[in-house]
């Protein structure tokens, strides 16, 4: 296996333990309201909107995070994509689990 096959396959193996990670993180009442799919659809807006606040970040790179107004942008993107419905609290478990899951990843 070449090295651009083992980057994509390390690549997809650690977008599904995000996943599972975000799976179980939302428990089992909000997980039964996303597919998978519709997580990967939530992380990857999570992560266009964030990149909007990077201008703005302060010394360290830091960005102030309001889980509500990103989840209203998430809800709001999807709804115009044919995504979801999603609610607000469910997405706003998300984006937490999603944080979370950066954090342990950055420890």
């Amino acid at each position: 296996m070449s090295n651009i096959d083992d980057e994509i396959l390390r690549g997809a193996e650690e977008d599904a333990a995000e996943v599972a990670f975000i799976q179980s993180y939302i428990g089992t009442e909000n997980r039964e309201k996303f597919t998978e799919e519709d997580i990967y659809y939530c992380i990857d807006v999570f992560f266009e909107y964030v990149d909007k606040l990077s201008p703005n970040a302060d010394d360290d790179g830091c960005v102030d995070i309001d889980t509500e107004e990103i989840a209203k942008y998430i809800q709001k993107k999807a709804k115009k994509e044919g995504m979801g419905p999603y609610e607000l609290d469910a997405l706003t478990l998300i984006i937490d689990a999603e944080l979370e899951y950066n954090e342990q990843q950055e420890d």
